[in-house]
């Protein structure tokens, strides 16, 4: 009786070489996603808060907005808004400069509208993060709040590039995916 002759070790190689060939398919379809497919994954909070006097109450905070020319505001710390009033989000160009539009869903319409009906002149700060984790975090505007905004359109030029503003946008339009999905 031969134990490790010419047959067996064939066979037991040919069925390494199976365990190894499984092994490898398993580990390239669980390990491989596609740029796709991970940016469907990506999500983007958003905040918008209102500029207000300070207060020794601790419900303002100080905050920098704009990286090249920097401002400095003191904010309600609540937001007014945030990415759960986002019906939808997308680019756009404006005199060829990227621009975020967002429509409000009818809550976020209306909250726009009364605070931009009771706070003229003042301005809103406008924070995101987004990323693949999402790992970036930014004050991205401070639009000046010039008339009262009843369509439940927010468009402003973020502090962003143009690869930084479409992850936002796409990031913004995934949790508004989820959010259907779930709902249905």
């Amino acid at each position: 009786m031969r134990l490790l002759g010419p047959s067996n070790m064939s066979r037991q190689w040919h069925q390494f070489n199976l365990y190894l060939g499984i092994g490898v398919l398993i580990l390239a379809l669980a390990g491989c996603q596609t740029a796709e497919s991970r940016a469907r994954k990506e999500i983007t909070t958003l905040r918008v808060h209102l500029e207000v006097r300070p207060e020794p109450t601790g419900q303002t905070d100080t905050i920098t907005v704009f990286r090249e020319n920097p401002v400095e505001l003191t904010i309600e710390k609540s937001p007014f808004l945030t990415e759960v009033h986002v019906a939808s989000a997308k680019l756009v160009e404006v005199f060829g400069v990227p621009t975020i539009q967002i429509q409000l869903n009818r809550s976020g319409t209306w909250l726009l509208e009364q605070y931009t009906t009771a706070y003229r002149g003042r301005r809103m700060a406008i924070f995101s993060q987004f990323g693949k984790q999402p790992d970036r975090a930014r004050w991205l505007a401070a639009p000046l709040i010039r008339q009262r905004i009843a369509d439940g359109f927010l468009v402003f030029t973020p502090d962003a590039s143009r690869e930084e503003a479409e992850r936002i946008v796409r990031g913004l339009n995934n949790l508004v995916a989820r959010r259907k999905a779930r709902d249905f």
